[in-house]
């Protein structure tokens, strides 16, 4: 099974770790993982804000990349969200780009939820000692509908326990553009969500996506909390080494 990866921006710039560990946990499932060298952002910044001329030029490169691909995989639902549900409106007047902009949407999966919904993964040979809790990220949980997926596979991590904090579902404020756009109610919601990490007893939290784990270690780091952060494909992968989100440079 020939897979074309998205890395996205974030896990270039700032984690590559969380892309070593996406092709590590796709290739012991069987696939070939290619990651294609011309892709870029997947354009969301430019749709967030309004700036469809440029998310459509950015679409279009993104397309043109991933063509070929039985499946694209990212470790984002946020960039996944991108590709499935708003590239193909982002051509509804366009005949021939709208058809391709639908292709490449029927072949692109979340990382985890392609480990256990397509490839049908139960199981991973990994240890994390510590007690987590998980933040579902809104783009994964509403646009793609993952909760259950990262759960199931946490659950088969050796020396692992899960607590669930309270409103996991909420948002931590993040939201792209959201968190500047309005700050103050981001800092709020941002508030909320750390204190429910703390008062859930868990000394590590993991998500899906890249965006919420930078703000909220961002938070917990300026409010002393010894609370480390990790994306959930670093553990699944047994890939936690050096530093967790937000302690410093990443070493490879």
């Amino acid at each position: 099974m020939r897979v074309g990866m998205f890395v996205t921006c974030l896990v270039d710039l700032f984690r590559p770790n969380i892309g070593l560990a996406a092709v590590k946990l796709l290739e012991e499932a069987g696939c070939q993982v290619d990651v294609p060298e011309v892709q870029t952002c997947c354009g969301q910044p430019a749709y967030n804000n309004g700036d469809l001329n440029n998310a459509r030029a950015i679409a279009r490169q993104v397309i043109d990349a991933f063509a070929g691909y039985q499946y694209v995989v990212a470790p984002s639902g946020s960039c996944t969200g991108m590709l499935k549900r708003h590239y193909p409106s982002l051509f509804e007047n366009d005949p021939q780009w709208r058809a391709k902009a639908h292709g490449l949407a029927d072949r692109s999966h979340e990382l985890v939820s392609f480990l256990t919904d397509i490839l049908h993964v139960s199981a991973v040979v990994a240890r994390y000692e510590g007690v987590i809790t998980y933040h579902d990220s809104c783009s994964a949980l509403r646009e793609l509908r993952i909760r259950e997926q990262p759960r199931t596979l946490l659950r088969t991590v050796g020396d692992l326990t899960l607590n669930e904090m309270a409103e996991t579902e909420v948002c931590c404020g993040f939201g792209g553009t959201f968190c500047v756009k309005y700050p103050e109610i981001s800092q709020r919601m941002l508030g909320d969500k750390a204190t429910n990490i703390k008062a859930s007893g868990a000394d590590t939290l993991l998500g899906g996506d890249l965006g919420c784990l930078l703000n909220i270690s961002g938070y917990l780091k300026r409010e002393n909390s010894p609370v480390k952060v990790y994306h959930i494909a670093e553990i699944l992968a047994d890939m936690v080494h050096g530093p967790a989100i937000g302690d410093g440079k990443d070493k490879q």
